[in-house]
């Protein structure tokens, strides 16, 4: 399969794995990190003549993707903004090529990940919850309204942090070696996790939390049990919460509600909420005026001030606030076809794993498998607000369950 090895292997772990802890304080130790590890596996491979992890589909794909977008980036309104954005976004997908091939090199990764997100998830509960309690986290943040942040501070991500990266946190423990006290640890803490999720008033990171769950409940095997009763209990916790505090409670579920049309109310029904319902019909404005190859990468920010497109009251932003309809914009449908084909991609699986459960059948994935695959389906779930696509610090953490899922996949073949 491959033929050549890092030395100091231990140390190109830990550095890899102290990705986790570095996404916390923001995009440029996360960036620095992918970025040297990329040029690093394209260094030993061009030198070993072994491109083993680049000549699989997904990457061959992705890699087309980033080439399609920095040719639509060179016809772009703003060239260097555009360019900048498409032309090294292959490293993302290096960087999962990466994480590959170090899990196949040595599954100790395994565990140094397992402990990194356990460290900086309780890190995460402790202080969320000191500074939504006391109102000030431990080193002096302040709680911003009602909605907690911790270490994030202004940047309010923690939920879309914990959210993101939580079924990689329960693929990992599902493979580990465990010890009674352990198992009752984790349990408390994915309640712990689950309501402070709400308390972040991140409510694309909770609809997340929630997908992705129910996704893993139904098609795991082992500990499905345990997930559901910790789910159950933690719904319970933001149910009563949701009673004591009617700002959150407005925030998380009334007021969304009302936007869309799903209770009754004096607003006009709109998609997600009026501010988003503008940017997606001024994105959508953009698309049907260049539909086949958009108006380049990070452009949305410049064209969507132009009269000819811009809609409601809120028809300006960094970006629309949904990947698809980012991409129609600014890449057309080329680039809409390559998120939307891992879409396809992600629910065609899980029903023939559905499938293999209802006809007891020999499961198609493993229960590790699924929950990465259950990360995979928050990057690519359509229907729902998130960021943007051309982000890094997005980006990375997204990339981060791909790296381990294309190696369960890809080994589980080569053995065959």
């Amino acid at each position: 399969m491959n033929n050549f090895k890092y030395s100091n292997t231990n140390l190109i772990n830990l550095i890899s794995t102290s990705i986790i802890p570095f996404l916390i304080w923001g995009p440029f130790f996360p960036d620095l990190i992918v970025s040297v590890s990329a040029l690093f596996f394209l260094y030993y491979s061009l030198k070993n003549n072994n491109f083993y992890y680049f000549s699989k589909k997904p990457f061959i794909i992705f890699l087309a993707f980033c080439i399609i977008s920095s040719l639509i980036s060179l016809e772009a309104e703003d060239i260097s903004l555009s360019i900048k954005s498409s032309l090294f976004y292959f490293r993302i997908g290096v960087f999962s090529c990466f994480i590959w091939y170090l899990i196949d090199q040595d599954k100790k990764i395994l565990t140094y990940f397992y402990y990194a997100l356990i460290l900086c998830f309780s890190a995460l509960v402790i202080d969320g919850y000191i500074q939504y309690f006391i109102g000030t986290n431990l080193i002096g943040f302040k709680i911003s309204g009602i909605r907690v942040s911790s270490f994030f501070g202004d940047e309010l991500i923690m939920g879309s942090y914990l959210s993101r990266l939580f079924p990689l946190l329960f693929a990992l423990f599902l493979v580990k070696k465990k010890q009674k006290f352990e198992i009752y640890f984790i349990g408390f803490l994915f309640i712990l996790v689950d309501v402070l999720i709400f308390m972040s008033g991140e409510r694309s990171a909770f609809f997340f939390l929630n997908l992705s769950t129910v996704f893993i409940i139904i098609l795991i095997k082992e500990y499905q049990k345990f997930r559901l009763i910790t789910f159950i209990i933690a719904i319970v916790c933001v149910f009563i919460l949701s009673l004591n505090s009617s700002a959150l409670n407005d925030r998380m579920f009334k007021g969304p509600a009302q936007d869309m049309g799903l209770i009754k109310s004096s607003k006009e029904s709109v998609i997600f909420s009026k501010a988003n319902d503008s940017l997606i019909r001024t994105a959508f404005n953009m698309f049907k005026d260049q539909p086949l190859l958009g108006h380049g990468p990070k452009m949305f920010r410049v064209i969507c001030k132009d009269e000819k497109y811009a809609t409601g009251i809120t028809p300006c932003m960094t970006h629309p606030h949904n990947f698809y309809v980012q991409l129609l914009a600014e890449t057309g449908i080329i680039g809409f076809l390559f998120l939307f084909s891992a879409f396809v991609y992600v629910i065609y699986t899980a029903l023939r794993q559905f499938k293999s459960i209802i006809f007891r059948q020999k499961r198609l994935l493993t229960d590790y498998q699924v929950c990465l695959l259950a990360g995979i389906l928050i990057t690519v779930w359509p229907f729902s607000t998130n960021g943007n696509f051309f982000n890094n610090w997005l980006m990375i953490a997204y990339s981060l369950p791909v790296g381990f899922y294309l190696q369960s996949i890809y080994s589980k073949k080569s053995r065959k």
